[in-house]
């Protein structure tokens, strides 16, 4: 059996033992070391996100069985994508390709906020009341389902190895749980980590009510493209005990922290003209 083959048969299994060993890691480590202090009942909190993040496995798995690691062993095995195309050495793909695949994540999350029809998906992730390790995972279903789809095209356009596509989904939810943690690091560790990786402290800027820190520090596991396309904000202006997370319109548990108020959220009020270059905030926008 060789290297694809091994993976293709225990892709679940990996992926799942880093989602529930970094999962564990990090929420121990936000009751011993917690950056805020929360506002919203946790076991309320944390039962809707992971009840959203359940349905959405299992939607996922109906609609796209193979999911990415499938996809990639057919682009493969057809020789469909640059790097399946061009003779590159194997270590060098898998590089290119996990640094690829994020900066297409990068690209669209600016996209998601961007367009006021996906604003309204992400909305979902944006609304939660407080930050902690469960809001990195808290997506709806559409955009679930959307962001399947562009990591499809990415992968039959780009022709990675099926490692690297492993690596990189590893990587993606480990970095998201990671950066969405309620945790305090030491400043200086922060400050070196974030040349490296998205640290708590830089992505929970993003997460801001006030809108010119919404739309900044857009990544999720490489901070160079913040940085690179000028999106990076280095601190809230609040700082980070005093900013207030979520979205000016939307403040109530039911609406946002209760699951049929989560998916609901995308459908309610008007289509505003909410865009990423927006300074300032409007109540009649959101």
């Amino acid at each position: 059996m060789n290297l694809t083959e091994t993976i293709m048969d225990n892709e679940v299994n990996i992926r799942l033992g880093f989602f529930f060993g970094v999962f564990a890691l990090m929420a121990i480590w936000e009751v011993l070391a917690p950056r805020r202090a929360l506002t919203v009942s946790k076991a309320i909190r944390w039962t809707n996100n992971l009840g959203l993040v359940f349905l959405n496995s299992f939607i996922l798995r109906l609609l796209f069985p193979a999911a990415a690691v499938g996809v990639a062993a057919f682009a493969q095995k057809e020789g469909w994508g640059l790097l399946n195309f061009y003779d590159v050495p194997f270590i060098l793909a898998v590089i290119v390709s996990v640094i690829a695949m994020d900066f297409i994540i990068y690209l669209q999350h600016v996209m998601v906020h961007a367009v006021p029809t996906l604003w309204r998906l992400h909305r979902v992730h944006h609304a939660d009341l407080d930050y902690d390790v469960t809001t990195g995972a808290r997506f709806h279903t559409i955009e679930i389902i959307l962001s399947m789809l562009i990591k499809f095209a990415t992968i039959v356009v780009l022709g990675p190895p099926v490692v690297a596509v492993v690596i990189f989904e590893v990587v993606l939810n480990a970095t998201a749980m990671f950066n969405h943690s309620n945790v305090r690091l030491p400043p200086g560790l922060d400050r070196w980590l974030r040349l490296l990786v998205v640290t708590p402290d830089m992505h929970r800027v993003h997460h801001s009510i006030e809108d010119d820190e919404t739309n900044s520090n857009f990544g999720f596991s490489l901070p160079w493209w913040d940085r690179i396309f000028g999106t990076y904000r280095e601190q809230p202006r609040a700082g980070h005990e005093g900013m207030t997370i979520g979205i000016y319109k939307y403040r109530t548990t039911k609406e946002v922290s209760w699951l049929p108020g989560m998916l609901w959220l995308p459908f309610r009020g008007k289509i505003s003209h909410y865009t990423i270059n927006r300074r300032q905030w409007n109540d009649e926008d959101e």
